[in-house]
């Protein structure tokens, strides 16, 4: 997996030194990383509904990796942006971030991705403990569909790809939401059939 996880980047670097980016190299370095970036947001989103859905529990395990593989395509791509686009101009940036829609969402799924880079080790996990861990991490929802949004109001044309995500997204999350209402369900018919009123079963 981790081998797979850095080929689209070792085959850009290829494509970087054969001329093989285009008339606009820049713009198709920044496309690329940013096109990866959501493509393991939405890998590290489906590793939980696969195990739910198949009974494969040891998907689980890479679900970190390819999270932080998110986080390392997400950071190429800011740099990119930085560096190449904007030639560290941080006073522009901070224009553009302001004037720009698009790029007040890119921005922003970025920064709600660095707490969770930070976080990703067991170290964290029992430090924050489980619970608020796992609260902390339920950014990736938001931070995936500012990608999504990002990536649509990108798109001047052709809204087919970004639109292809936003409905993969929406079919994770939707899941999510389905299992947590099952859940729910299940636990106010226990709770009432132990005779528990149902205003104190989640006390």
């Amino acid at each position: 997996m981790f081998v797979a996880a850095t080929m689209p980047l070792v085959l850009l670097i290829a494509r970087a030194f054969t001329d093989g980016l285009g008339a606009n190299p820049i713009d198709k370095v920044t496309d690329e990383t940013g096109t990866w970036t959501l493509r393991f947001l939405l890998l590290t989103l489906a590793v939980t509904p696969l195990r739910r859905l198949t009974g494969w529990n040891e998907v689980i395990g890479l679900r970190r990796m390819l999270g932080l593989f998110a986080f390392f395509y997400a950071t190429l791509h800011f740099c990119t942006y930085l560096v190449l686009d904007q030639f560290f101009a941080f006073d522009l940036i901070v224009k553009d971030v302001a004037k720009r829609p698009f790029i007040t969402a890119g921005v922003t799924g970025f920064v709600l991705m660095v707490p969770l880079a930070v976080t990703s080790t067991a170290r964290w996990i029992r430090r924050l403990g489980g619970p608020r861990w796992q609260r902390l991490h339920r950014l990736v929802y938001v931070s995936a569909a500012a990608g999504v949004v990002h990536y649509y109001w990108l798109v001047k044309a052709d809204t087919t790809r970004p639109l292809r995500y936003a409905v993969v997204l929406a079919v994770l999350l939707g899941l999510r939401v389905a299992w947590s209402w099952q859940s729910r369900t299940a636990a106010r018919v226990r709770n009432s059939g132990r005779g528990i009123p149902a205003g104190r079963a989640g006390r």
